[in-house]
């Protein structure tokens, strides 16, 4: 063999996931009978999806509670624009392998090939020129802030590839103002979100063949901002490194055969308190949930659900927010999640199941404090029907069992027989996958 054939082979080589990702999506594009078939199965979900409750523009027409605002401090300096933003692609031998299957994915285990970093430092005026790069270890100083005082806040993204092969990323404005107001909680810079959005649709573009070929996965967007001044005093931060890293993702969860997660409810152990960062996310939130996760399946338990105060307030469910369907004092059935008091973070999945559930007009639908002892006496009464997690990386989390006190608590949420929590899950992945056009999914061009 010669020394260009060599080449010309290990070059092949190298590309050959792409070369099956072209043949696949090539055969997806040039099959009739299984583009007719997915144009049927496309219209029969918009009728089913239409046919309780209709899902209009008008449900984006302002926040539950309007979001804080984000005000940039005096001394901040210049802000990034995506219009500065410089690409640098990664070389053949650098891509990675693609996943075979999809549907198998586990939660952040695989990278792409590219990311997003944007400099912060206040000597030289503030925000830096974004940049794209391939994917890379980060280097910083051994007294970086982030190493010693977890100053560095993060935020959970998905992109979706869409039944009409288009790209969705889901409220982003959102994200981007919990990011900033995290920031000022952590005395980081703040930024203009609406110019990171730009930037990541760019690296979406260019990883685009990492968003899953399915409506079972999906691409998870991280966003992360730390403070990497090289010294070791308590303060703010005149040195930043906001990036972002893209993963391939299926399921969060492991859950039972049913579907549903069991949860550990231990009062002994608090998630937040009032006047803390429960509202916040932040990695100081998450370090000290591990080793009481680790407690919860040793007992044979999925996931912790967190309680405060003497009466035993639910507040979130792992890293969910937590919601109850039931029959209140009335005779209504009412959906209900915890008011937004600081204890809990807030949710871009969980504002807007409150705000589709209002439209629908279909039940009552509060926040209000919901207590354990609430939850044992519904359920003593039949008067318990759901139990659910939301959140970015499950969207929608049955409940099936509760470990309280040493006594199990059977929910029966999987028993119903049109669960609330289902309705809300096809409701919401309809719009993240664009079988329903609505104005909270974002396509990237």
């Amino acid at each position: 063999m010669t020394t260009k054939m060599a080449i010309n082979a290990k070059d092949i080589f190298r590309n050959q996931h792409r070369l099956i990702r072209f043949i696949a999506q090539s055969i997806r594009l040039c099959s009739n009978q299984s583009l007719k078939a997915a144009q049927a199965a496309q219209q029969l979900q918009q009728q089913k999806s239409t046919a309780d409750f209709q899902i209009t523009a008008s449900v984006d027409a302002q926040h539950t509670s309007a979001p804080e605002p984000v005000k940039h401090d005096k001394d901040l300096g210049h802000q990034f624009r995506a219009s500065q933003l410089s690409v640098r692609l990664a070389a053949p031998e650098q891509l990675q392998p693609k996943p075979d299957n999809d549907e198998e994915l586990g939660f952040g285990r695989l990278f792409t090939d590219h990311m997003l970093k944007i400099y912060y430092h206040k000597s030289l005026g503030g925000w830096q020129r974004p940049e794209i790069t391939p994917m890379e270890n980060l280097v910083m100083h051994p007294a970086a802030k982030v190493l010693h005082y977890a100053v560095e806040l993060f935020e959970g993204m998905k992109a979706y590839r869409g039944v009409d092969g288009k790209i969705r990323i889901f409220r982003p404005d959102m994200n981007m103002n919990r990011m900033n107001l995290a920031a000022q909680r952590s005395g980081l810079p703040t930024f203009e979100g609406k110019e990171f959005v730009q930037c990541l649709s760019r690296l979406l573009t260019i990883d685009s063949e990492w968003v899953p070929h399915t409506d079972t996965a999906s691409l998870y967007i991280r966003p992360t901002l730390i403070g990497i001044d090289p010294t070791l005093g308590v303060a703010s931060s005149d040195s930043a490194l906001l990036y972002a890293i893209l993963s391939p993702v299926g399921s969060y969860f492991k859950t039972g055969s049913s579907g549903a997660v069991s949860l550990l409810a231990d009062p002994s152990y608090v998630r937040a308190w009032p006047g803390g960062v429960g509202n916040r996310k932040m990695g100081s939130n998450y370090a000290p949930t591990i080793n009481v996760q680790k407690e919860a399946a040793a007992r044979g338990l999925q996931q912790v659900l967190w309680l405060y105060g003497e009466d035993h307030q639910l507040t979130e469910v792992g890293t969910m927010n937590i919601f109850m369907f039931y029959v209140n004092d009335q005779g209504e059935q009412e959906l209900v999640t915890p008011p937004l008091s600081g204890l809990i973070l807030p949710g871009i999945t969980r504002d807007s199941i409150l705000r589709m559930t209002r439209q629908w007009g279909k039940f009552k639908v509060t926040e209000a404090n919901i207590t354990m002892p609430m939850v044992c006496e519904l359920l003593n009464q039949g008067r318990l029907l759901e139990l659910f997690g939301a959140g970015t990386a499950c969207v929608v989390s049955p409940v099936n069992r509760i470990n309280y006190l040493g006594q199990d608590l059977y929910i029966p949420t999987m028993e119903q027989e049109k669960p609330v929590h289902e309705l809300i899950r096809e409701t919401l992945t309809d719009i993240q996958y664009g079988r329903v056009d609505h104005p909270w999914s974002i396509v990237i061009d």
